[in-house]
This record gives C-alpha cells, structure tokens and sequence, in this order.
C-alpha cells in the first residue's frame, strides 16, 4: 500500500509529521474522543493489549517506584553520612581529650582502626620537637616520601604498587590497597601549609581505597590529624 502524500511536500506522511501535527494541535483527541477507547498498546509487562489509559497508568506507575527507589536511596545515604559524622566526632572528641602529646600519635593509629573498622594504619611525622625525636613515630623516612607527601594535594587512594608507606604497617605484605594522607601545619599568615607527616590506611581488599572513590571523608580525618599531632612540632 502506497503511503499518505504531504500536500504541502508532495512526499509520504512520516511518523515525525504525525507526531508534529498531533503536538501542535492538542485539541486532535477532543475533537476525535472515540479514538482514544480504540486504541491499544502491547504491555510490556503482561504482553497482552492494553488501552491506552491502562498504558499510561503503567507508565506513571513505573515513574512513581523510580521516584520511590530514589528516595530511598538518598536516606539511606543520608543515614550512612550521618553514621560517618557521628564517627568523626568521636574520634575528634577521643583526641581533645589527650593530654600528654606524646600520646597522641598511639591515639590517632589505634583510634581510626577503631571507630572506622581500618585493618591497619601507619603515622610517620617529620620535623618535630627535640622533646619527640626518639619516638617510633618519627623514625627516618626517605626524601622521596617526604616529597611524595608534600606533592599530594588531597589524599591518594589506589593499589599498594610498593610505597615505601607501606613499610610503616605491621604487615606490609597485606596491604593490597593504601588511602594516603599528608597531614599539613596550619597555614599562617597566607604562606602555604608545610607537610610534617604522613597517615597511612590499609586493607587487604583491593577495593577498599579505590582510586576513584571520594576523598572528603579522608580529608576531613587528615585535617583532623594534622591539628591534633601540631603539638609534637
């Protein structure tokens, strides 16, 4: 069967010209009301023929759950980055608490393995007081790590490709996957903060700090760390 001609175009009808008319023209199916009980669609749910008010029920049925699983999902990221601040407060609360300085860098370590389930954490720190230099905390590190931490400008997650971090850890050979954190001298005067340490966190899980997750949390620990370990400077 020979298709419809345009008039105007002297061309076959397109579904695009339908569809034109029909946008431009909205009172089509006013005009026409016994079309609309006439026509149907194939449900793709039940594969039977539906009308097309059963289709656009199914179609605003299928919107509504989407919206539901969205809600859904944003409380229960809510609930999770709740669950995360009430963490970091404690474990900032557990610092402001601690006295002695020579304490805190034990307190830091056994802290964050605590209160955010991290198998293994390292602290190296660099340029701290007389008073501290004996200290496992501030045994030699290399310039190339000293460099290393002072190039990050937030913290590096990825694969244990052999850091010299990793050698910090009570079991290097099981960390698998590293989240690095330069702790950094509160910046005065507009000068630029001066990296004095490095924390490292470590899993034997390859995807536990993947290189593309997101590091707010980390940075906020870091920031954190770097105040509280200021006071072996």
């Amino acid at each position: 069967m020979t298709p419809p001609l345009n008039p105007a175009l002297g061309n076959p009808i397109t579904e695009d010209d339908i569809a034109n008319y029909l946008v431009n023209n909205p009172d089509f199916f006013q005009r026409h009301a016994d079309l609309l009980a006439s026509v149907h669609f194939t449900s793709p749910h039940s594969r039977r023929a539906v009308s097309l008010q059963e289709r656009q029920a199914e179609l605003l049925r299928e919107k509504i759950k989407l919206l539901e699983q969205r809600i859904m999902e944003m409380i229960r990221h809510g609930n999770e980055n709740t669950l995360l601040s009430n963490k970091i407060l404690r474990w900032a609360r557990s610092l402001f608490v601690v006295t002695n300085p020579a304490d805190l860098p034990q307190a830091v370590v056994s802290l964050i393995r605590d209160q955010f389930a991290v198998p293994q954490v390292g602290l190296r720190l660099w340029g701290v007081a007389s008073a501290y230099v004996d200290m496992p905390v501030a045994r030699n590190v290399s310039e190339d790590a000293k460099l290393f931490a002072s190039s990050l400008n937030e913290p590096f997650c990825g694969l244990n490709t052999g850091f010299e971090a990793a050698t910090w850890l009570d079991t290097p050979d099981a960390a698998n996957s590293l989240a690095l954190i330069p702790l950094r001298s509160a910046a005065a005067g507009g000068q630029a903060s001066h990296v004095f340490g490095l924390l490292v966190l470590a899993s034997s899980d390859t995807q536990r700090f993947d290189s593309g997750m997101a590091t707010d949390l980390l940075a906020h620990i870091g920031e954190i760390a770097s105040a509280a370990l200021s006071r072996l400077r």
